[in-house]
């Protein structure tokens, strides 16, 4: 339960940003507008963000672990393909995304989910209850991570090793396709219904992450800015 309350200071931070659809711009602090940093640990090193280059996110990770987060609620209805591009210098050696000891990725998306609550096992539902309690917020009760991994198959699909509420999806893999720009287009709503065998409600948020602080290591990623839209043929003209 304490990770799981942990990790519910991540959804504080979602909720205190705004909506955008625009492509990455580089706001006063240096991260994109309408994007903010949060930490689940503060006794852990963050991750460094920066914007070296126009609509371009870039993550340093050292034994660290942080993201950026921001408020969207999306209707899977109309729009259900999320795209974003990104590269890795190369995956987490030592991770193990079946482990908490080797919860670690060169790069990762987060999207959270307002699952509810009559669709919970009570010891979620007295969880959630326990986190609004202690936080004073609205928390997602579901999340998918879209990860580039370091072993595992492209397609394998895991609970996370803290909590059964958030899953894993494996979209890239190993250091083949290191260095290089890849495009990405998911439906999340299928994604969804595939992860938790139940209908997606609505996404409230996406999260953006690069993390190294359970295996010590090092990793650094580029992302450009992830969109919903109705369909895959349309992540080619953003």
């Amino acid at each position: 339960m304490r990770q799981y309350l942990i990790r519910s200071v991540v959804v504080v931070a979602l909720l205190s940003c705004s909506a955008s659809h625009a492509a990455f711009k580089a706001g006063p602090d240096g991260l994109p507008e309408s994007w903010k940093l949060f930490r689940i640990n503060e006794k852990v090193a963050a991750t460094k963000f920066t914007m070296p280059e126009q609509a371009v996110l870039y993550a340093q990770a050292n034994n660290s672990m942080a993201g950026i987060i921001r408020k969207q609620r999306v209707d899977l209805g109309k729009t259900p393909v999320l795209c974003w591009r990104w590269k890795v210098k190369a995956s987490v050696a030592r991770a193990d995304l079946q482990t908490k000891a080797g919860d670690d990725y060169a790069a990762r998306i987060y999207v959270f989910y307002d699952v509810p609550a009559v669709q919970l096992g009570l010891s979620d539902r007295l969880k959630i209850k326990l986190a609004k309690s202690l936080y004073g917020a609205e928390i997602p009760t579901a999340a998918l991570n879209y990860v580039w991994d370091n072993k595992y198959p492209i397609g394998t699909l895991r609970a996370n090793a803290y909590t059964d509420r958030t899953r894993l999806l494996v979209v890239e893999s190993g250091n083949t396709k290191a260095g290089q720009w890849l495009s990405e287009a998911r439906d999340v709503r299928q994604d969804y219904r595939a992860a938790f065998g139940s209908e997606a409600p609505d996404v409230t948020g996406l999260a953006i992450a690069t993390d190294t602080d359970n295996t010590h290591g090092d990793a650094e990623a580029w992302y450009q800015e992830p969109r919903f839209v109705a369909k895959a043929e349309q992540c080619s003209a953003l």
